[in-house]
């Protein structure tokens, strides 16, 4: 049992005050965007000149550029005093404070929602909530009789940058949770990550900020997203500024936050999971270090981790408490070449690194280089964590920096990054008696207890850790659940006896060897989760979201060691079917994931198989697939088989798949220019059979081909055998539009529909007093009808279009049953098509010369045409992205027009599904278009606020206009008045004069409330009805004015529905599980039905039959019987 030691520092916002105040006009920050530009500058010279002269002469240009010494700054730098980051913390805070407590400011986005959910629910500080099954059982802050509160949490959204430290900081003096929410992860994570957490804001950074150094695009798609309040933010805006609002210490607080940020990783059941982490935590690796390897206030420090790594938190906390000056390179830089990092730490004299060993191992050959052995690296502490460190790495290390103190720190983002430590200056007497199989990770920190536990231990056993580093707990809303705990009785001894405590210990699920000198070795895990980077990866969630490609059955993820100590994924995928081009499609799978997961987790290899080996139990056996991946890889050949312009391909195909490119790689794209790392360099050196490092030797196809052909390589003469898979062969060129299953060698576009489907149709019994067959009460076969060969379409809120040859209104396609009005009825499913995955649209009816089809889409991509009275799928289409909008068919029906999440809208050949063209906005596109026959238009909204006009004749947009917000529903086209309408999030309504181009605005209404659901208009008056989120709807007038206004009990998210066959009434859906019946013309109630569960689409009449279709969110189907003659509630 170790006992603990009170923190000499209360929290982090004294400490840093103290400091700050201290030495105001010390430099605590410099962002090097000129020392990065020297560097790239180097890596030029050296790579053209080797001589010793050349390097003299570009000394003296370093020089040249250098306009301070100590601490060393170049032209191009921004640095940033203590004094400023103090100001700056002080005033951001304050404004905080005030966001938070409900207040405005001009910096602060809302939500184009009216209600701020996220803020409701995290606003529990008041509440007195204490948190549930805390396992910082070490924590004497938390052990005593305070109660503590839950923050609320605030994202930030930003790179590594002075602007991210003061965000950080003022989060924390705020008495808040930040968030950190990393650039580079893809907007579908991000997006998960702000949901599970209910952010109650995102900070991130403004236009303001200048020069190179930062990402400034990276904050606006969150911006027009338009879910979420959203702070922008830059150093101008704070210096020299000082806050009136004096805010209080949160140490002082009479309550303790019960965490104080929450990261999220990769968790084992296929979501990430929120880490609450505490202040205690990291004061006390803070102190801990301060106190072993005391910080030195002239030393210059580096901060180049990511912000979704624990590690980056130590990296710029130990600088900015130990009054220490950090550096900080331009993060978007920085990764087009690792070598950049090498150079940086000699142009600063940085003292001190935090690395995983895969990144120093991705050093070696530029500390190997000749110019780096007669230059002394000034780096004095090397702080390796994340990975198994090899004992193989060491030794190199050693040899090239034998004036470096080198640690080995272990941990995890449960134990604020670091619970014990290995200083490898122990190590060689250790390797005599000691055979560790890696650099051991030693023995705990400060506050904190490390033990064996299983059936060997103390000696061997899972590592459990207790003590100040533990975090809080996991994050689920609104509390936090304990981790992965073990309780452990030990004996206690005091003064006056013996006694038995039970403590808690964090399972961590890697297990450990205890060596004969106390020390501990890491020797693996039991699990399925991996380091890569020093960030862990849980394999089942990469094999989760691989499950959701609509092309995948299932999938396995292994990994496997290269290049020494380098992690790379490797998926074996099962497909519905065979693909006729696998590696275009392993390129596309590939480009897909990186969409939905951060780099570090895309597996660098796909496996296409037919089947997995299963154990005895029946499931998946992991080891023999590995070991069979591991005898794949192994066949390989002779560089010497291959022709010149054979091994070039080669390279190529290999540089491609690196980078996750199907554009084709020139001779002389530099590998790392064109954005590679140290993962991918290691993934392009091992499919080639090369050493990493020459690599970065030769980092063109054309250098590569040369030194390999002239044996210039350091590694074996061998290539691997699948590398050269498709390379001679002709491969089909990348399509810019999506794929189909209709598109057939020879396909004659004229063909009718194919009656082929590849999916499962579920054909089932019905027996009700009231369905619809295809054979009607008489007998009658719908499908051999003597009905006229017209078209006609049926879409949601009883939108209806009709071809030349149709009858309008009394139109005959449709056939009609007399069915007993004193008759309750059921429905039963005929049939059933496997969409895959989420339907979030009403689908399109259409009939066309005899044919009912139905067109639908879902989030799995997929577009569908269906033959509505057998289910059979006659063709389907994959898009680039989500749909989530209802489609329209052209007035003569030749094409069908969808919305994508790709912020295409697509124009489809009817009768195949083969995209005729498309036209690219600049956001999602969930508006339904809408057709105007008469000027042969599509009118079509989209995220990026516009309403677009597109000319389907001549395949171009004519006009487009801003509306305000985002646009969710579809227009209003007034066809008899020549007025169209459409709505945004915004609230506003606007309308547009359409006879002829140009078009022009006649009127802007803003209600002040977002609109979500499509707009209608009231056939006899041409006044247009929307409803709002708030549960209002809304008459406008011709000419803007509001004619009337009701309310519903709940929020509207849908639009309203007008049937010609209830002349007089708008039927309206809501929230609050009602469906309402109101006057078109005054607003007066007619009736009101409660279906009893929430109600978030339109209602559709079925004018036939006199049937309201009613669905609710709990995927439930209402049928309303509705009366002509009366304005009473219907029957159900």
């Amino acid at each position: 049992m170790v006992s603990y030691n009170k923190l000499s520092a209360c929290c982090i916002s004294h400490e840093f005050y103290k400091v700050a105040t201290i030495n105001p006009n010390k430099i605590a920050v410099i962002q090097a965007c000129g020392g990065v530009k020297i560097a790239k500058e180097f890596q030029l010279f050296c790579s053209e000149n080797g001589d010793g002269e050349t390097r003299e002469k570009f000394e003296e240009f370093v020089s040249s550029k250098t306009t301070s010494v100590n601490p060393p700054v170049y032209e191009g730098d921004e640095c940033f005093t203590y004094s400023d980051v103090l100001s700056a913390v002080d005033s951001l805070s304050s404004r905080l404070r005030c966001i938070l407590d409900g207040g405005d400011d001009p910096n602060l986005l809302k939500p184009s929602s009216v209600v701020n959910m996220h803020h409701t629910a995290n606003n529990c500080s008041s509440k007195g909530q204490s948190i549930l099954g805390s396992s910082d059982q070490g924590l004497e802050q938390y052990k005593q009789l305070h109660k503590t509160y839950c923050p609320r949490i605030v994202g930030i959204y930003m790179e590594p940058s002075v602007e991210y430290i003061v965000a950080v900081l003022s989060v924390l003096r705020c008495g808040e949770a930040f968030l950190p929410l990393d650039p580079s992860w893809p907007n579908e994570r991000v997006q998960l990550v702000i949901s599970s957490s209910k952010a109650s804001l995102i900070v991130g950074y403004g236009s303001s900020v200048g020069g190179t150094c930062h990402q400034l695009d990276k904050l606006q798609w969150l911006i027009d997203k338009g879910s979420y309040p959203v702070f922008y933010m830059s150093m101008e805006d704070f210096i020299p500024k000082k806050s009136d609002l004096l805010l209080g210490w949160p140490c002082e607080s009479e309550r303790l936050r019960s965490f104080c940020y929450l990261m999220y990783t990769s968790g084992s059941t296929g979501k990430p999971k929120g880490v609450c982490g505490t202040e205690v935590g990291l004061l006390n690796r803070f102190l801990w270090m301060q106190e072993s390897y005391p910080f030195q206030k002239e030393e210059i420090l580096f901060f180049k981790a990511s912000i979704s790594f624990i590690d980056h938190l130590q990296e710029f906390l130990g600088a900015m408490l130990a009054n220490c000056t950090l550096v900080i390179p331009p993060f978007n830089q920085l990764k087009d070449t690792i070598f950049c990092v090498v150079n940086l730490l000699q142009e600063y004299s940085i003292s001190r690194l935090v690395a995983v060993p895969s990144l120093i191992r991705a050093f070696l050959p530029a500390l190997q280089s000749i110019y780096y052995s007669t230059v002394q690296i000034p780096l004095k502490l090397l702080v390796l964590s994340g990975e198994v460190f090899d004992i193989s790495l060491w030794k190199m290390l050693v040899k090239l920096l034998p004036q470096t103190s080198i640690l080995n720190i272990y941990g995890s983002t449960e134990v604020s990054g670091d619970c014990t430590y290995f200083d490898c200056k122990w190590l060689p007497p250790m390797l005599e008696q000691d055979a560790p199989g890696s650099v051991p990770i030693g023995i705990p920190i400060g506050n904190c207890d490390v033990v064996l536990v299983g059936e060997n231990s103390p000696y061997e056993g899972e590592i459990c850790v207790s003590g100040s580093c533990v975090a809080a707990g996991y994050f689920c809303h609104p509390s936090i659940f304990p981790l992965d705990n073990v309780e452990l009785h030990q004996e206690v001894a005091d003064a006056e006896n013996d006694k038995n405590e039970v403590n808690c210990y964090f399972r961590t699920g890697d297990f450990g060897r205890k060596l004969s000198n106390g020390n501990l070795v890491c020797i693996g895990r039991k699990d399925r989760s991996v380091k890569i980077s020093g960030q862990r990866i849980a394999l089942e969630e990469v094999e989760s979201v691989l499950r959701e490609h609509q092309e995948v059955v299932d999938a396995a993820v292994v990994s496997r060691c290269v290049q020494g100590d380098i992690l790379l994924l490797e998926a074996y995928v099962l497909l519905k079917q065979k693909e006729s081009n696998l590696e275009f499609f392993r390129s596309s799978i590939r480009c897909w994931i990186a969409s939905k997961l951060p780099l570090i987790m895309v597996p660098t290899r796909f496996y296409f198989v037919e089947s997995f080996p299963m154990s005895s139990s029946g499931k998946v056996d992991y080891k023999n697939l590995a070991t069979l991946a591991a005898s794949e890889a192994g066949s390989r050949i002779e560089i010497e088989e291959t022709q010149d312009i054979d091994l070039i391909n080669v390279i190529q195909k290999a540089f491609s798949d690196g980078l996750m490119v199907v554009d084709k790689i020139s001779l002389d794209d530099n590998f790392f220019e064109m954005g590679g790392n140290s993962l991918s360099a290691a993934y392009v050196s091992y499919n080639l059979g090369i050493n990493m490092k020459d690599l970065y030797t030769f980092p063109t196809p054309l250098k590569l081909q040369k030194a390999i052909l002239h044996k210039k390589v350091s590694s074996s003469r061998e290539l691997r055998a699948d590398a050269l898979v498709g390379v001679n062969s002709q491969v089909q060129e990348k399509s810019k539009l999506p794929s189909n299953k209709s598109w057939m060698p020879d396909l004659d576009s004229s063909i009718s529909l194919s009656l082929t489907s590849d999916y499962p149709i579920k054909c089932l019994k019905t027996d009700s007093d009231l369905y619809i067959d295809p054979y009607d009460f008489n007998g009658r076969d719908m499908n051999n009808s003597t009905m006229t060969k017209v078209s006609c379409s049926y879409s949601r809120c009883n939108k209806v279009r009709h071809d030349a040859r149709c009858e309008g209104y009394h139109c005959r396609s449709v056939l009609s049953w007399e069915v007993p009005r004193d008759k309750r009825g059921l429905m039963r499913e005929r049939w059933m098509v496997y969409m895959e995955s989420c339907v979030d649209a009403s689908p399109l009816v259409v009939f066309k010369e005899r044919s009912a089809y139905l067109f639908v889409g879902a989030h799995s991509h997929k577009f569908l045409c269906i033959d509505a009275t057998s289910g059979l799928v006659l063709w389907e289409i994959k898009l680039e992205g989500r749909v989530e909008s209802s489609a329209a068919v052209l007035h003569d029906f030749s094409q069908v027009v969808i919305g994508c999440y790709d912020g295409n809208i697509y124009f489809l050949n009817f009768s195949n599904g083969i995209p005729c063209w498309n036209f690219q906005t600049h956001g999602e596109v969930k508006s339904q278009p809408v057709v105007d026959k008469e000027r042969h238009l599509v009118w079509c909204g989209s995220h990026d606020h516009n309403l677009y006009a597109l000319d389907y004749e001549n395949q171009c947009c004519v006009y487009k206009i801003r509306c305000g917000g985002s646009i969710f529903g579809a227009p209003a086209l007034d066809e008899v008045h020549e007025k169209l309408y459409v709505a945004s999030t915004s609230g506003r309504v606007t309308a547009l004069f359409v006879r002829a181009l140009p078009f022009y605005q006649i009127w802007v209404q803003e209600l002040g409330v977002p609109i979500f659901g499509s707009l209608s208009i009231n056939p006899s008056s041409g006044n247009v009805i929307c409803c709002t989120v708030d549960g209002s709807v809304v008459s406008l007038g011709t000419e803007g004015s509001v004619i009337w206004k009701v309310s519903t009990a709940g929020p509207i998210f849908a639009g309203p529905c007008i049937s010609r066959a209830l002349t007089s009434q708008v039927l309206v859906c809501s929230r609050d599980g009602s469906v309402y019946s109101f006057d078109l013309e005054n607003g007066d109630l007619f009736w009101k039905h409660d279906i009893g569960h929430p109600i978030t689409s339109s209602a559709y009449v079925d004018e036939h039959l006199l049937l309201a279709c009613i669905d609710s969110s709990l995927s439930q189907r209402n049928l309303l019987g509705m009366n002509l003659e009366e304005t009473s509630s219907p029957l159900l």
